[in-house]
């Protein structure tokens, strides 16, 4: 029999209603204190004050090692993010991309080491790989987020990192009627960058919930649309090369630069329905649905200013004399390219699953689980070019000077020419990169003064698709015994199954030949004005309506993929049948007037995958030959866990955690095209005739063996203190090196002929290597009334986070986790009485490794500096004014980025040496709810 008895706190909640399925957890370890909560007085918090009740008390009645965000109702999470919710919660933060908060990093790691479940399912990913990007998921229909930092052998999902699940509400848990609208209006700070972007947005959510038949079958629905604006002013340089100067000296310099302006709208219409039918205590059966639609398109608008690696004459100007990096320069003669560029990512994500929970008898239950997501995601990605005249010497040319800003915002220019004259600046190639072949030869340039300037634009077009099933079969069987209370047994399948298509286009002016090889003076009826450069030095830029003129057929377009293999490597199918079997015993003893719970268990995963794509080369007229390859690999996975927890007061808690994890290797990293030649001459030093380079579809999970302890301080209804502290011992990590590879059935690309040789060296990814990551972490939730009467309704959240890690790759060498900020920081201080609430946020991270979409949406990997970035809302609830007809009503305002934090990455390790630059100003949203 359990020992653990509820404290005064705990039982207020209760009668409260705040917690839900947690405290009543704790309510059934003992239920003989029927008097003792009839003598607690009531507290009764709304609002956020009851998201932090709630969230405080999942965490304390978990078995694991969690964080929790609680909406109080549905569409009522604290910020208008997912993400940004869960950016917030201890050891956690998150990866900006294009403004919004989307990739989240747990404890150090980047967000392909988690896994993301939605009500307990792993989730398909609208990225190249298996992390989730959160601006897919409304936080509108979200009831809210548990984080799992440490495992237990019954979650269906793996991951080094945790466990992030996101939940629907269950209409019949709600117990009551709710008709609800939201509507929020949004503006950022800059007037429109681009005369045909957006500077206003709007999101809107209608819900319901509702019991019928004797509250036995329940039905919750909900549906909003958002058209979301950002906009962002960016510098971005190609390079910094390294200069030899006569006397043998050398310097730095910048190679070239391509910034713009961007004015991106997302758009996102989702509906979510859960039906819920309990017709028996015993029986209880849930269907939920997601549907998401979602857009996001963007206008960019710059000049590419060629510099090191341009034309004319460069001077430098002024030299960092402890770098020796040119911060002013001037270049005579220099042509540059005027960018129009367009880009729309599309994407369309289901998920349908059923959940069944049965009660056979006071000691069985049985749990059947299915559920079946799909995403597809296209991307049109434009870029249209022009100049002063086609080709490298062709055209006026400009005297370009750059001086670069204190801090790291980049440079500023000076120029002479008037990029916003139409008359001057055409559509056409003024400088000479088109390097295809193709075009060469298809218009005939080849051996000429207009060889390589066919390439007027280009097209991105990558596609993916990502489907996954999951069926859970799962058994609790209760036991009269001392130290465990139940058993928890069960068997899970998963198969998954990721393509992606990538494919380019070269854009050629349709009327362009050896023979008319001009420039074409942008139409009337495609001209938009201007875009406003200024913030870089250039003034004004000539804007056109690049998507019409393609849509228009005044481009011809010739796949890129004809002579370049680079889009076969980048095409693939990754396919995962994974088999998992779990047994979990729940502990409830006592280590002397102690009580103990938790569990240990132990889950057995086995994966069998797949990969398909091309090896190929290129034949003597240049055209890539290709022949389909098909690689399998399996491995298998014993992964014991463990969770104790100490109770060593009513408000008091010691948590140990140990567990073996594992992360499955990226996506694209796993993938099965491959650059392949043959030399029948003779072996190479591993005696292979093949060589080839690409994916490697026999890598193997990354591992961990962690610990965790921690202690825990639950001293009022809306406080608590935790100190943590953890440590993983990494193995078969993943790093670039050489593996062997099976390439029976491949036929040599210059005979055609399969030869007799099978194997091949390949070069890419392996496992191999590890280290150790270990950290601390520091949580505070402390409301104020606990100092005086007067300060009820104060609060503070704040929680502090350090990393550290000792990582080498096989070779030796030092290895810096993607993701890792070794110090994370939050803050939050709230107000909330009498129907006011306001409340000011900080989140802030260290430098760090992070992934962002480089040429031809390839995943590349920066230095990325850290960042603070401030929020804050304010909101009224006019329920208490005694307004009447006004009761349903709450109204809000936010302002986010307050302090416009850019983000900044970096060339290298030389501060002065900036990549990006991006500012993208502050968001200001005013927004209501009504509920009838």
């Amino acid at each position: 029999m359990s020992m653990f008895k509820p404290s005064m706190l705990t039982l207020a909640l209760i009668s409260a209603g705040v917690a839900s399925s947690n405290v009543a957890l704790a309510q059934e370890n003992d239920t003989a204190n029927a008097e003792e909560q009839q003598k607690v007085e009531v507290i009764e918090v709304r609002g956020f004050r009851r998201s932090v009740a709630e969230s405080i008390n999942t965490k304390r009645f978990a078995n694991e090692v969690v964080e929790s965000i609680s909406a109080e109702d549905i569409g009522k999470l604290p910020d208008s993010s997912i993400a940004e919710s869960i950016a917030r919660l201890p050891g956690l933060t998150a990866q900006r991309l294009d403004g919004r908060a989307s990739r989240v990093s747990v404890r150090g790691f980047s967000e392909n080491e988690s896994a993301t479940t939605f009500n307990g399912r792993e989730q398909v990913s609208i990225s190249d790989n298996r992390g989730v990007e959160f601006d897919l998921y409304p936080s509108e229909i979200m009831s809210g987020v548990t984080v799992y930092k440490t495992p237990s052998a019954s979650i269906e999902a793996e991951g080094i990192a945790g466990v992030i699940d996101m939940q629907t509400v269950r209409p019949l848990s709600k117990g009551e009627q709710v008709i609800q609208f939201n509507g929020q209006f949004e503006q950022t700070s800059f007037d429109k960058l681009n005369p045909d972007g957006d500077d206003k947005g709007f999101r809107g959510t209608i819900s319901y919930i509702d019991q019928f038949a004797d509250d036995t079958f329940g039905v919750a629905f909900a549906y909003t649309s958002m058209s979301s604006p950002n906009q962002e002013k960016r510098w971005n340089s190609w390079g910094y090369p390294d200069v030899e100067t006569p006397d043998g000296n050398s310097y730095s310099i910048l190679g070239g630069a391509k910034p713009f302006v961007r004015s991106s709208t997302l758009e996102r219409d989702s509906a979510m329905l859960v039906l819920e039918y309990a017709p028996t205590s015993d029986l209880n059966m849930t269907f939920d649905a997601l549907y998401v639609d979602f857009s996001d398109e963007k206008i960019l608008r710059g000049i590419e200013v060629p510099f090191g690696w341009g034309q004319g004459t460069r001077t430098p100007l002024a030299v960092d004399d402890e770098t020796g990096f040119v911060t002013s320069a001037i270049t005579e003669g220099q042509r540059v390219v005027v960018r129009n560029d367009f880009e729309e990512r599309k994407a369309e994500l289901t998920q349908f699953g059923f959940n069944l929970e049965y009660q056979v008898s006071d000691e069985w239950s049985f749990e059947f689980d299915a559920s079946r997501s799909e995403v597809d995601r296209q991307v049109w990605s434009i870029e249209s070019y022009s100049g002063t005249g086609r080709g490298d010497n062709n055209g006026v040319a400009d005297d370009l000077g750059y001086t670069f800003n204190s801090g790291n915002t980049g440079a500023q220019f000076t120029h002479g020419l008037d990029y916003s004259d139409f008359n001057l600046i055409q559509l056409g190639s003024p400088l000479s990169w088109g390097n295809s072949g193709a075009l060469n030869n298809h218009y005939g340039l080849t051996g000429t003064k207009y060889q390589n300037t066919a390439q007027d634009g280009f097209i991105n077009a990558p596609e993916v698709e990502d489907e996954l099933t999951t069926l859970k079969l799962a058994a609790k069987k209760l036991l009269d015994n001392e130290y465990i209370n139940s058993i928890n047994f069960g068997i899970s399948y998963r198969d998954r199954e990721k393509t992606k298509l990538s494919e380019g286009y070269y854009m050629t002016l349709a009327d362009f030949s050896l023979s008319n090889p001009g420039m074409l003076v942008v139409p009337e009826q495609y001209r938009l004005g201007t875009a406003d450069l200024s913030f870089i030095g250039m003034g004004e830029m000539i804007a056109y309506d690049t998507r019409a003129l393609v849509d228009d057929g005044y481009y011809s377009l010739m796949a890129e993929s004809l002579t370049d293999s680079k889009h076969l490597t980048r095409s693939w199918t990754v396919q995962e049948e994974v088999t998992a079997a779990f047994v979990q015993a729940n502990i409830d003893a006592a280590l002397g007037d102690v009580p103990v719970t938790g569990n240990v268990g132990l889950r057995y995963v086995r994966t069998e995958q797949s990969s398909q794509g091309y090896a190929f080369s290129v034949d003597a007229d240049g055209l890539v030959v290709a022949e389909p390859t098909d690689i399998s690999h399996d491995y298998s996975h014993l992964l014991p866990s463990i969770n104790l927890n100490f109770a060593i007061t009513e408000d008091q808690t010691v948590r140990f955690g140990a567990a073996k994890t594992i992360s499955r290797a990226r996506l694209d990293e796993m993938n099965a095209s491959i650059d392949a030649s043959y030399n029948p001459e003779r072996p190479d030093e591993n005696g292979n005739y093949w060589s080839v380079s690409g994916g490697n579809p026999s890598l193997e999970p990354k591992e961990a063996t962690g610990f965790d302890l921690s202690y825990e301080n639950y001293f009022s209804a809306e406080g608590y203190f935790s100190v943590a502290v953890f440590y993983k011992d990494l193995n078969e990590w993943i790093f670039d090196g050489v593996y062997e590879a099976d390439m029976s059935g491949i036929a040599d690309p210059a005979t055609g002929l399969v030869p007799e040789h099978s194997t091949a060296t390949g070069s890419g990814k392996v496992n191999g290597g590890g280290g150790d990551l270990w950290g601390y972490e520091l949580s505070l939730a402390l409301p104020f009334n606990l100092f005086a009467d007067e300060l009820e309704g104060f609060g503070l959240l704040a929680s502090h986070t350090g990393v550290e890690q000792d990582v080498e790759a096989p070779n030796g060498d030092e290895y810096e986790l993607p993701g890792l900020s070794d110090s994370i920081q939050s803050f939050t201080l709230y107000y909330e009485r009498y129907g006011f609430s306001a409340r000011t946020s900080m989140r802030k991270r260290s430098d760090f490794k992070g992934d962002i979409y480089g040429p031809g949406f390839s995943t590349d990997q920066v230095a990325i500096q850290g960042e603070t970035i401030w929020d804050a809302q304010i909101g009224y609830d006019f329920g208490e004014s005694g307004i009447a007809g006004l009761e349903g009503l709450e109204m809000t305002f936010q302002v986010q980025n307050i302090t416009e934090e850019p983000f900044v990455s970096l060339q290298g390790d030389n501060s002065l040496q900036v990549r990006d630059y991006q500012d993208y100003g502050r968001t200001y949203l005013l927004g209501f709810k009504y509920e009838l």
